[in-house]
């Protein structure tokens, strides 16, 4: 909308701008508000955890406080004070720079999020008992992370253009600046259009990534208790029996699951059932673990060093153990 403003220098876009920003306004302060709360929790409600893995999660949540954070709260000042003192083209790219440390915040939040649905560039340390981070490259591309900051991001999108929708057409039922409500509602309507494509093609990517990373997530979501033959069903809707573990009624949609979750028609999805059965083998495996860490740990404090044959064991079952110690 300011942008059309700079260009047609039309003030009613401007107008516009000032009035879907207050509101914009009152998100960021919520927004705000509820995530620092959010962040001081990491301490007081899980504070083992934030000493378990703080090494890596705690780089992006501090990337983004410092840098993204820092640059959307300087320049949203700028943006709802600085109209009468910055030129149209300042004020424009104070603009772009709060929509750039919005979404830049975004991707942050969500690259810790990622690494907690996929763990990956991290590794167990038994001398610290934690959890440290091999490569912060590879925390940033994470698959699932970056996969959810595109989705999440064009969900947004399309959340803020029916959010200006729904106000514009109130306003056009009302009959109340006419105007102003149409163009907010074209603009919306044709940003809201472009947004819902995106999420269609980047929800299947986010999809996609569960089934590879989450199994059992993807089996719970869509309540597969069985393994499904290829290809593979959708549930639009089902009422899972858990205590006998089976559906007691389902409406499926044929071949649509294989697609979604394996992208292909000649690949099963994996039940619970079968899932179960692997975990539970992971479990004895973090017991093997877990006994070999605590060996490790006597013999380094009995002898000043650990046991080769002892470490190399470890070393095999180490990756379990990172993901179930805490």
């Amino acid at each position: 909308m300011e942008t059309t403003y700079v260009v047609t220098g039309k003030e009613v876009y401007k107008d516009m701008t000032k009035f879907w920003g207050k509101l914009f306004g009152i998100n960021f302060a919520l927004g705000v508000t509820t995530g620092i709360i959010m962040e001081f929790q990491f301490g007081t409600n899980w504070s083992y955890y934030s000493h378990y893995v703080g090494d890596i999660f705690g780089a992006p949540l501090a990337i983004e406080a410092l840098l993204a954070f820092f640059l959307e709260s300087t320049f949203v000042g700028l943006f709802f004070f600085g109209w009468d003192r910055l030129s149209k083209g300042k004020h424009l790219l104070t603009t772009y720079c709060v929509a750039f440390g919005s979404n830049l915040s975004a991707m942050w939040i969500l690259v810790a999020n990622g690494w907690m649905q996929n763990p990956v560039a991290s590794e167990f340390n038994f001398e610290t008992v934690r959890m440290e981070m091999t490569s912060f490259m590879d925390l940033w591309l994470n698959p699932v992370a970056q996969s959810k900051f595109l989705h999440t991001l064009s969900a947004g999108y399309v959340t803020g253009a029916f959010f200006v929708l729904g106000i514009s057409a109130y306003y056009l039922l009302k009959g109340r600046d006419l105007g102003f409500a149409k163009r907010s509602f074209s603009i919306a309507a044709t940003f809201g259009f472009i947004a819902s494509i995106s999420v269609l093609i980047l929800g299947d990517e986010s999809g996609y990534d569960i089934g590879k990373a989450q199994p059992v997530k993807l089996a719970a979501m869509e309540a597969e208790f069985e393994t499904q033959p290829a290809p593979a069903a959708f549930h639009i809707a089902a009422i899972p029996n858990t205590a006998e573990m089976k559906n007691d009624f389902e409406i499926s949609v044929p071949m649509i699951g294989g697609i979604v979750a394996t992208r292909s028609f000649d690949k099963e999805i994996t039940g619970l059932k079968e899932l179960q059965a692997l975990n539970e083998q992971r479990v004895r495996s973090g017991i093997v673990a877990y006994d070999l860490f605590t060996q490790l740990k006597a013999e380094k404090k009995a002898a000043g060093q650990v046991n080769p044959e002892t470490k190399a064991k470890f070393e095999e079952v180490k990756k379990i153990l990172d993901l179930v110690y805490c």
